[in-house]
């Protein structure tokens, strides 16, 4: 409330708002003789007290939310590991497939430009260039007496699982 004088001799006390709540006593003031006007911004002052207290109290993470935090941190890391270790197989699968195939065809195209009756069974290597590969020819018998079964087999010496890839022809061969 302002106070507003008239006249230096009259001094007169106008509210320059006028409040509609009524006056309250506190509790804490019940034995003190002034009264206590509700202001409206009370609550709101409080609520942001308790509201700086709280963000006080919260500025750090709980021991159960960092627990769980890792624990999400540990289960994703599994899964992106099994997925790089996946990945990094089937690169090796894929990379023997395409060299045993690429040789295995080379030699079934020496095989194919040969006279069909000397073709015999048999194995070898592919040389310096490529020391860790090695073929092996069989030469099998059909129902038809014309046809001839020729089966090329490239195996890779350091792989253990999955290291054989196998080709077959048939050739007519003429008596």
């Amino acid at each position: 409330m302002r106070s507003m004088s008239i006249s230096s001799s009259m001094r007169m006390t106008v509210p320059l708002v006028s409040d509609p709540r009524p006056a309250v006593r506190f509790p804490q003031n019940a034995g003190r003789s002034q009264m206590a006007f509700r202001d409206a911004r009370t609550p709101l002052r409080s609520q942001a007290r308790r509201m700086r207290q709280s963000i006080a109290f919260s500025r750090g993470f709980t021991l159960l939310e960092v627990m769980i935090a890792m624990a999400i941190l540990a289960i994703s890391l599994v899964a992106v590991y099994q997925s790089q270790s996946q990945s990094v197989s089937m690169t090796g699968d894929s990379r023997f497939l395409t060299m045993a195939s690429l040789l295995a065809q080379s030699r079934m195209a020496e095989i194919d430009a040969a006279d069909p009756r000397e073709v015999a069974p048999g194995n070898g290597d592919f040389g310096d260039a490529f020391p860790d590969y090695q073929w092996r020819v069989e030469i099998g018998e059909t129902e038809i007496d014309l046809l001839k079964k020729i089966i090329l087999t490239v195996t890779h010496n350091r792989m253990v699982v999955r290291n054989t890839y196998r080709l077959i022809l048939y050739k007519v061969v003429l008596p």
